[in-house]
């Protein structure tokens, strides 16, 4: 795997004595899943992960983590790391910290303790619902309600795209309190997978599997004890704890276009046509040539982005989401020319460019598509 941007001042040496360590357990341990069906996978992988120390990146030290506090640009490094070599290993770890991002945020010291431990070892899968049918990028329309009844909650209505939905062991979840009007009202929870009253109705198959569902409360209770910050504070955690993982979303492409760019190069120096090599035609060389500046240039987005907030301390809404534009797009584009580069055989299943084709379409959709990308950068520039 491409390692020379390491040098860049984005990176300290820890950062690349990071990268160096997991890039060469990540040859060694990841690729090797073919056949397993995606729930058993990930229940694997997570367990790989926590074994081998990753999932400590995701929390922070005080509750079993390996850094004080997250740091983007780890983050970053680890799933452009992980995609590299396999889509579901880059899920898998991703959810660990998206899911429990919100705990770290805003938790009781009762709630880091009794979740984030397990999250860093892989002993408990973690989950992040926020999307429901009608309110996706349109957080503000949520419908789902939380009823205070004495010391509980009491919990009513549904969540889809839910990611690790059906084998987590806890979901952070967002639900409307009625503080005050629109976001405003929105409140967060931690809730036990077996709490009475959670249902998965439905399990979501995508094009790349990976376990998704939907998920319904009815009448679900919950101890006030489990709510995340202040009544009516949730919106701004989500927030937060998206904008911790957006910019990884964009290294998560990066891995992915990475490997596509190295399956093209090595499939084009050995393809043999009317005498000579594919790597030997003009147009192949332009096509590569197209696939590795598209790559540099969303790197230096993506780690740009990292760099701000760990180093500056900035608000990175604008620079996480340009990376996160830039990359995934970019990134369906190297994929599909190396999918067009391998011929027919680029469309045959669990080809490598193929499972790529598949993996990236997602990443321009969730975490915000890239329409509201779009809409968040013009909203931050006309604020300045």
């Amino acid at each position: 795997m491409e390692r020379s941007f390491l040098d860049l001042p984005f990176f300290a040496e820890s950062h690349r004595a990071f990268a160096t360590r997991l890039d060469v357990w990540a040859a060694q341990h990841l690729g090797h899943t073919h056949g397993l069906d995606v729930d058993d996978t990930c229940r694997q992988l997570v367990k790989a992960l926590g074994d081998a120390g990753w999932l400590r990146y995701c929390v922070p030290a005080s509750h079993g983590g390996a850094l004080e506090k997250l740091d983007s640009r780890t983050l970053c490094l680890a799933r452009e790391t992980l995609g590299y070599y396999e889509g579901l290993a880059d899920f898998s770890f991703a959810m660990q910290g998206l899911g429990s991002g919100a705990i770290g945020i805003a938790g009781s010291e009762a709630l880091k303790q009794r979740y984030l431990p397990r999250v860093a070892t892989g002993q408990a899968i973690a989950a992040f619902a926020l999307s429901e049918p009608q309110a996706g990028s349109d957080v503000a329309a949520m419908a789902m309600t939380a009823s205070l009844a004495g010391d509980t909650y009491v919990l009513n209505g549904e969540k889809t795209w839910i990611s690790n939905g059906g084998i987590a062991d806890f979901y952070t979840v967002f639900a409307r309190t009625g503080e005050a009007p629109g976001a405003r009202s929105i409140s967060a929870f931690v809730v036990d997978a077996n709490t009475p009253g959670l249902d998965v109705v439905a399990r979501i198959d995508v094009i790349a599997p990976h376990p998704l569902a939907t998920l319904r409360f009815s009448n679900c209770r919950i101890p006030v004890t489990n709510r995340l910050g202040e009544a009516g504070g949730g919106f701004k955690i989500a927030m937060q704890n998206l904008d911790i993982f957006r910019a990884s979303v964009a290294a998560a492409a990066l891995g992915f276009a990475r490997r596509a760019l190295d399956e093209a190069v090595k499939h084009a120096k050995s393809r043999k046509m009317f005498g000579q090599t594919l790597a030997d035609f003009q147009l192949t060389q332009a096509a590569l040539a197209d696939m590795a500046t598209s790559i540099d240039s969303a790197m230096l987005l993506t780690y740009r982005a990292a760099w701000l907030r760990d180093v500056k301390g900035e608000r990175t809404t604008r620079e996480a989401a340009m990376a996160k534009m830039v990359a995934t797009e970019e990134a369906q584009k190297v994929i599909d020319r190396a999918v067009q580069m391998f011929g027919g055989q680029g469309v045959t299943s669990n080809h490598p460019v193929e499972k790529l084709y598949r993996e990236i379409r997602a990443l321009r959709i969730y975490e915000g598509a890239t329409e509201v990308q779009k809409l968040i950068i013009a909203r931050e520039l006309l604020k300045g």
